[in-house]
């Protein structure tokens, strides 16, 4: 077993006031997932090669530093969101076909998708496992409530895959639930660990699903404009798999009739010059910047909530979090 730390520099200046709890939480989830069986430790290693961001364990220990003092229950609390997402990556990487990720291969490249299917459901099995080890049962009431609206999310956005006709509504039910859930549900637990009052932790709930979505938004442009070494997974997927993102429903809705219909047909083929006539199309119309204006909206309106914070390095870093959020290539 090895354990992997590959937080980029920006993010581990923002994480300052928590850099060494976040070593902890690290140790914590590896603990948690290590076993007998080592073909089973082998792909648990890749998994802990994906943690690159620590995005959800950051806001929440950052969100309890904030808001009031942190205890022994938050380390236990950041590993169960950050084996939660795992989960998530794993299974999207199957549903994506995707093969690349943290610049490396995916489970499902390396050990297929039944491999990669069950390990996404052992890493859930043990984050309600380490959750259960808590005294409160808040946490697991409210990680099991979030993961059954992800798991609504991906089946949202699963039905409605290959649908050019989805709506900007539709697309911010299936990432409010898919994406910005668990974000808010690691704010929530951090303030309320934390010891803060309900108005504080729903402020913070708002701050972490704003910024999720901002976060989604973003990682949907980068989907299209991105380069992949640079953003280190597989790109073009949504796409491919006929998943409109918030880019591509703007540009249907407001081009003109030829580069509307060009952009059909680039969506309906995946092959390999559909990534470029697909950029040429939202370039027309302005729907990148259109998407990252719309995601600055949601980052405003993050930062908005944390007025309810009295002044600490670890507002600063909360604040300064959902503005790397807009200017992330990766």
């Amino acid at each position: 077993m090895r354990c992997v730390s590959q937080i980029s520099e920006p993010l581990h200046v923002l994480y300052a006031p928590v850099q060494e709890d976040l070593r902890l939480v690290e140790r914590v989830f590896d603990e948690e997932i290590a076993g007998d069986l080592p073909f089973i430790d082998d792909l648990c290693d890749t998994v802990r090669s994906y943690r690159g961001k620590m995005l959800r364990p950051g806001l929440l220990l950052l969100t309890a530093r904030a808001a009031g003092e942190l205890t022994d229950a938050h380390p236990t609390l950041a590993a169960v969101v950050e084996l939660v997402h795992m989960a998530t990556l794993v299974h999207d990487d199957v549903l994506d076909e995707a093969d690349e990720r943290r610049r490396q291969p995916t489970v499902n490249n390396i050990s297929g998708n039944e491999a990669a299917v069950l390990l996404g459901d052992y890493l859930i099995s043990h984050a309600f496992h380490l959750c259960s080890s808590l005294e409160s049962q808040y946490a697991s009431r409210r990680i099991g409530a979030t993961t059954n609206t992800v798991c609504e999310g991906e089946l949202l956005q699963n039905h409605y895959r290959g649908r050019l006709d989805l709506s900007e509504a539709q697309y911010f039910n299936i990432i409010g639930r898919k994406t910005a859930a668990l974000t808010a549900v690691a704010c929530e637990l951090g303030a309320h660990f934390a010891g803060a009052d309900e108005a504080c932790v729903d402020a913070m709930r708002g701050y972490g699903l704003s910024a999720g979505i901002a976060f989604q938004i973003v990682d949907d442009v980068l989907d299209v404009t991105g380069d992949q070494a640079t953003v280190g997974k597989t790109l073009g997927r949504d796409a491919g798999l006929g998943k409109l993102t918030l880019p591509t429903i703007h540009c249907l809705s407001v081009a003109d009739a030829d580069t509307a219909s060009t952009l059909r047909a680039a969506l309906q083929n995946d092959g390999p010059q559909s990534a470029e006539v697909i950029r040429e199309c939202l370039s027309r119309t302005g729907s990148v910047d259109h998407a990252l204006s719309v995601a600055r909206e949601y980052v405003l309106g993050a930062t908005f909530q944390l007025d309810t914070l009295p002044p600490s390095d670890a507002k600063a870093s909360l604040s300064a979090l959902a503005e790397f959020i807009i200017g992330r290539r990766f």
